[in-house]
């Protein structure tokens, strides 16, 4: 092994009893290399548990055909031609790929002529299609235990021959977040300072910026999504965009993404330029049929758009002041004359008496109250002079003026 390969390259296990963490699964494990022929499996984890090295431990037991790729980085095109000659494929971040890229190994599987041996930090339920999901035997793995990481660390230095205080060693297993392979650069890092240097004070100040790596299941998935929001709010697309980056290159979800920008195109764009909601729909289904990691182009061009299109967030606002009103003083009864009169006894009751129907009037309006008595007069929805909304809002304005005069 190259002195030269990064530690946990060098330091990922060639066999089973090797392998460090998820003692809950050790006999499950041992089954499986015990059984004459490997079912398709799922490894479900959270980032840096050992998913991808347990993968390739079960392939390899196996066979030497075994092909590894990343969804983000393999298009469907690019596997049918690699496929070929390959026994077991080993296919990280299966939640990347779309609903209708995950339905290209349905009859593969079904035919018996691939083993795939998928991994995925999102939950199963809802990032794997229930057709893909039925074939496969899924494994729940768990973060890595400090003790877990301080073994690996301690594995780390031994293979660099190198002695790192205890107190290094705990900080390394903080910083690293539960994530073993970042643990196992940061130990090589701080192997490399010269020995005078190796206590905790020095360490700290010399290590990498390690913390500001985008965690997509920590505090900075929130903070990425609330600032690509706000940026588009403030109608700053340099800032969206960049935003967008951080979560994008950072691992983020793309339909994660998706929903963000609907949300945004409803709230905030709003009636200003009411086409932002559809563009946005359109995306998410975009990125869908796409998949990652062209997605990017139709999520790009989303975010720049609703960054730079007029802002209002008039309906928005309009149902929470229906909501309080409602959630204040409770549901009021439908006026009658806006109730369907579906039987006998209800038209005696008055059940559409006196309704109005405005497409046999001019213009199709006419005049008539239709929010109940006790709510006659309140005005929810108040309109801004922003993009199409006054366009929008001029032919009721004039309707209305013509009734008051």
């Amino acid at each position: 092994m190259s002195a030269s390969q990064p530690l946990p390259d060098r330091l990922r296990p060639t066999a089973l009893d090797m392998f460090v963490g998820q003692a809950h699964l050790a006999g499950q494990l041992r089954l499986l290399m015990d059984m004459p022929r490997l079912p398709s499996l799922l490894l479900f984890g959270p980032p840096g548990c050992g998913k991808s090295t347990l993968a390739l431990l079960l392939a390899r037991a196996r066979t030497t055909h075994v092909l590894r790729l990343s969804a983000p980085e393999a298009g469907l095109q690019q596997m049918r031609r690699q496929l070929a000659g390959v026994d077991i494929l080993v296919l990280d971040e299966l939640h990347r790929f779309t609903k209708a890229q995950q339905d290209f190994f349905l009859p593969i599987l079904e035919s018996g002529e691939l083993t795939l041996i998928a991994t995925t930090t999102e939950n199963p339920s809802f990032s794997v299609t229930r057709q893909l999901l039925s074939r496969l035997q899924v494994l729940r793995l768990r973060a890595l235990s400090k003790e877990n990481l301080l073994e690996l660390a301690r594995r780390g230095a031994a293979a660099l021959d190198t002695t790192l205080p205890d107190e290094v060693m705990d900080f390394l297993v903080t910083a690293a977040h539960g994530d073993a392979r970042t643990l196992l650069s940061l130990v090589e890092y701080a192997a490399a300072l010269p020995e005078e240097e190796r206590n905790l004070d020095k360490v700290k100040s010399a290590l990498p910026e390690v913390l500001v790596r985008h965690d997509k299941d920590g505090d900075s998935h929130y903070e990425y999504a609330s600032a690509l929001i706000k940026s588009i709010r403030g109608s700053d697309p340099d800032a969206a965009l960049y935003y967008l980056g951080c979560l994008l290159e950072g691992g983020e979800d793309p339909r994660f993404i998706c929903r963000r920008l609907i949300l945004s195109a409803s709230e905030d764009v709003g009636l200003a330029d009411p086409s932002a909601l559809p563009l946005a729909v359109a995306c998410q289904q975009a990125v869908e049929f796409v998949g990652m990691p062209e997605g990017f182009i139709p999520l790009a061009e989303t975010t720049v758009y609703l960054a730079l299109a007029p802002k209002s967030n008039s309906s928005y606002a309009a149902y929470g002041v229906v909501a309080r009103e409602i959630r204040t003083n409770g549901t009021r009864p439908v006026p009658l004359h806006l109730r369907n009169a579906s039987t006998r006894l209800q038209k005696e009751w008055g059940y559409g008496k006196g309704y109005l129907y405005p497409h046999s009037f001019p213009g199709a309006w006419v005049e008539q109250d239709y929010l109940p008595p006790e709510l006659s007069g309140r005005t929810f929805y108040q309109s801004r002079e922003n993009g199409e909304e006054p366009r929008l809002n001029a032919w009721i304005r004039r309707k209305r003026q013509t009734r008051r005069g």
